[in-house]
């Protein structure tokens, strides 16, 4: 079975590999297809597209933005995006300008913790990548202060800990708002994380749906137990495509691997077969 990866990222957000890398280990792991997401940002994707006609794999321009809804972050997924629409990069911009003050914000805090840190550091050691949390973490380990990235999470840049700084979001709405009008199909990513009750997970899915809402990420690594016929319920019942992916972020994520996620993740090429023609038979592209 030929096999899709639509949820992955670059070092152009929080992933270790490259978008070339990707590209490379894609062609590896035999997928038909792979789909680059970084969060709040599309800076990786021309040189993702470049490498995917370089090494003959059938690449998606993406992108995954942060929302919040209810107090809760919910992200969502864009594919087949236009990188270049203007509305698009301003809110990635905006996206860009907030994440760095509250990244100096923290570092701040670090500092009054003790840790040898500094916001010149972070940005050299990084020149390429939309900075955040996880490059602090990283920083943290990798210069011996702390033992792992995990632990700095949770003692110290987690939600509710001392050096947390609360991020800018927009609504899932205006995300899915900002996807389609880039040409793009706009999927509710990995329900399976959120904490909300079914009650709410539904209005929120009524009221993105309204808004435009194309599909739901049913296949996913962290799926448990009946999370996939769950969810795929869902997007039956609101009319929804389904999407998968693994949410590779290489390193950073050690135990998801790209196309299999833990180990029994597989999107096979029929899904975005289903997505390619609903854009053909539905959209005015």
């Amino acid at each position: 079975m030929k096999r899709v990866d639509l949820h992955v990222h670059s070092t152009a957000s929080d992933g270790t590999c490259t978008p070339t890398e990707l590209v490379l280990e894609a062609k590896k792991a035999k997928l038909y297809s792979v789909a680059l997401t970084d969060h709040d940002t599309v800076s990786g994707i021309d040189e993702f597209m470049e490498a995917g006609i370089k090494y003959g794999l059938r690449t998606i321009a993406g992108v995954e933005l942060s929302t919040e809804y209810e107090d809760t972050e919910i992200h969502v997924v864009g594919l087949f995006i236009d990188p270049e629409n203007e509305a698009l990069l301003r809110q990635l911009r905006t996206f860009r300008d907030n994440r760095d003050n509250r990244n100096l914000k923290m570092i701040d805090r670090l500092r009054e913790e003790g840790f040898q840190i500094t916001a010149e550091e972070i940005y050299e050691r990084y020149p390429d990548a939309v900075v955040a949390r996880p490059h602090i973490a990283r920083f943290l380990v990798d210069t011996h202060q702390v033992e792992d990235m995990q632990t700095v999470f949770d003692k110290y840049i987690g939600e509710g800990c001392c050096c947390y700084v609360e991020r800018y979001k927009i609504s899932p709405m205006r995300a899915v708002e900002l996807i389609r009008n880039a040409g793009g199909v706009a999927i509710l990513a990995h329900p399976c994380l959120y904490k909300i009750s079914d009650e709410t997970m539904n209005r929120m899915i009524k009221e993105m749906k309204k808004a435009g809402l194309d599909g739901i990420e049913a296949l996913y690594s962290r799926n448990q137990g009946s999370d996939e016929q769950k969810y795929r319920a869902l997007a039956k019942k609101y009319g929804l495509l389904i999407s998968g992916g693994s949410d590779y972020h290489g390193t950073n994520k050690p135990d998801i691997q790209l196309g299999t996620g833990t180990g029994d993740l597989v999107v096979p090429k029929k899904i975005l077969l289903d997505i390619l023609l609903f854009m053909k038979t539905f959209r005015d592209r």
